[in-house]
């Protein structure tokens, strides 16, 4: 069923041992395939506006999906996905900052974690603050799925009947609810990011 998988969003907007973003992103879809996603379906590659404007080279982004295997959870997951971050080069010095790979698990199944309180104070979060504070927990869905194209796009064209557990809106009506000037930011990386397809 649709509401019963694992998404994930990639980006990357810096070299990593001299490969461009665009290849560091096909090599975390491997990485994921080989650590037990065997059935992960993925998105072409999307190019990005670095945000804000002028703060770095622009981004790439693509998402994933995939059943969820049997015996997974979500820590086990977010540690994975922390794991294939570290064998990239991750940094996490700066919040919203410029990265070698970035892997958000953006929902698991319907789970709404820590609780339904917990999920939409982050969700409520004011502009201001969301740009200096990071949760110490995961948070799930993640709460700023809703609010992103960079996020929807990629993710419509894995999961666009995943429905989010707190708002009942599938990707497909979140991603139509956005400014049409935010998706059009949102363009195909290169003719080659097609090259990517479902293992």
């Amino acid at each position: 069923m649709a509401d019963e998988m694992l998404l994930i969003a990639l980006g990357a907007n810096l070299p990593f041992d001299g490969m461009p973003p665009d290849q560091t992103l096909i090599l975390a879809f491997q990485a994921l395939r080989q650590a037990g996603l065997s059935l992960l379906h993925v998105s072409p590659i999307y190019a990005t506006p670095c945000f804000p404007a002028g703060a770095g080279p622009d981004y790439v982004n693509a998402a994933a999906a995939a059943p969820i295997p049997e015996g997974w959870d979500a820590p086990r997951t977010l540690a994975l996905l922390h794991a294939i971050e570290t064998r990239f080069a991750r940094s996490r010095e700066t919040r919203w900052g410029m990265r070698t790979l970035d892997l958000d698990l953006l929902a698991f199944g319907q789970t709404i974690a820590p609780d339904r309180p917990g999920w939409q104070a982050w969700h409520d979060l004011p502009p201001a603050r969301q740009r200096t504070e990071a949760p110490d927990r995961l948070i799930l869905p993640h709460p700023r799925l809703q609010d992103r194209a960079f996020v929807l796009v990629p993710l419509h064209d894995v999961a666009p009947l995943w429905a989010h557990p707190v708002t009942g809106l599938t990707v497909r009506e979140m991603l139509a609810a956005l400014p049409a000037a935010d998706r059009a930011e949102v363009r195909p990386h290169s003719p080659d990011s097609t090259l990517v397809k479902p293992g």
